[in-house]
């Protein structure tokens, strides 16, 4: 079940400045909802931050929406039961092709891209006291929690887990509810698909000793040989536990918004979002990816909203062909 979480916020807490540039608001929604993840996770935190900060700067109401992460938000979007949300490039091309497991058959074109956040790194998460320090150390049959069924974590990591050879149980459920689980040992590892810092290991590391696995160099060119990943190093400083870079891979995540909104308030959501980086750090340190030369981390997976694209033309530069630009 879907729970809302909404933020909001009245048209006097609006920036007049802003809204003084942007006074064609024809058909744009009274609300909003951004679609997330399970609470817990980065997705939820970044994204129900962008949309509280968007609420504010337009002076309407919006929040952010658990859900069970990116394939969902497709699907979510797609249909404009959510207004916005977020997605990984894996899942979303599987959507888009009509591949996604939470509607087999249904091509979800109507899911545009709306702007580049972060990348997400996956990295494997124990406690000190189970001795596991490597992927090689996870004994066959453990039980591993791969986060909320459909998502990124949970469509790719148990596939890049057979390709190294590991033998597990396979566990599903919220990052706040795994980590909790892995705590009390009901799980012997959590395998991770989340911008970094992730808050439930965040939270873990507060409450316990835990060992954050890196990838041999073989590992993970063998995960970058069969998945749509690229490498990826977790900075030492991004967790306590870390004494230096962690070695990972990482697949990059875009907001997505609903193809039919229109285009002037989808010009003026990137705008907000993509014009202070600094407000956005101050959301998710993932922020720090969240920049407008990484437009171009869309290759061509998910056609552009026509307002996000006309932003990014505008003000990065960006070479966008118009056969990625949806049009109705």
């Amino acid at each position: 079940m879907k729970t809302a979480i909404f933020i909001a916020a009245t048209a006097l807490s609006a920036n007049v400045a802003f809204a003084e540039a942007h006074q064609d608001r024809t058909d744009w929604p009274e609300s909003f909802t951004v679609a997330t993840a399970s609470q817990g996770g980065t997705y939820f935190a970044y994204g129900s931050g962008w949309a509280n900060l968007v609420a504010k700067e337009l002076g309407i109401t919006g929040g952010g929406e658990v859900t069970g992460g990116p394939g969902q938000n497709m699907a979510l979007v797609h249909t404009g039961d959510a207004q916005f949300g977020m997605t990984t490039m894996g899942p979303a091309a599987e959507a888009i092709r009509g591949e996604s497991p939470i509607a087999p058959g249904l091509a979800m074109t109507n899911a545009c891209a709306m702007f580049p956040m972060y990348q997400t790194p996956f990295s494997v998460t124990a406690l000190a006291s189970s001795g596991i320090t490597s992927v090689s150390e996870i004994p066959d049959g453990a039980r591993i929690g791969f986060g909320p069924a459909g998502s990124t974590s949970d469509t790719y990591f148990p596939l890049m887990m057979d390709t190294l050879g590991v033998k597990y149980e396979r566990r599903n459920g919220g990052w706040t509810d795994l980590g909790s689980q892995l705590q009390d040992g009901l799980l012997d590892v959590i395998a991770f698909a989340a911008g970094v810092p992730v808050p439930a290991v965040s939270q873990l590391e507060v409450q316990t000793d835990v060992n954050i696995i890196e990838f041999t160099e073989e590992e993970q060119q063998k995960i970058m040989d069969a998945y749509p990943v690229a490498p990826f190093d977790i900075a030492a400083s991004t967790y306590t536990t870390l004494e230096k870079d962690a070695r990972s891979v990482s697949m990059w995540n875009f907001a997505i918004a609903n193809c039919d909104l229109p285009e002037s308030f989808v010009n003026a959501v990137v705008d907000i979002v993509m014009s202070d980086n600094e407000r956005m750090m101050n959301i998710h340190k993932a922020s720090r990816s969240t920049l407008p030369e990484n437009w171009d981390k869309n290759r061509g997976v998910i056609a552009w909203h026509p307002g996000a694209a006309k932003w990014f033309i505008e003000n990065a530069g960006a070479d966008i062909p118009a056969d990625q630009i949806h049009s109705k």
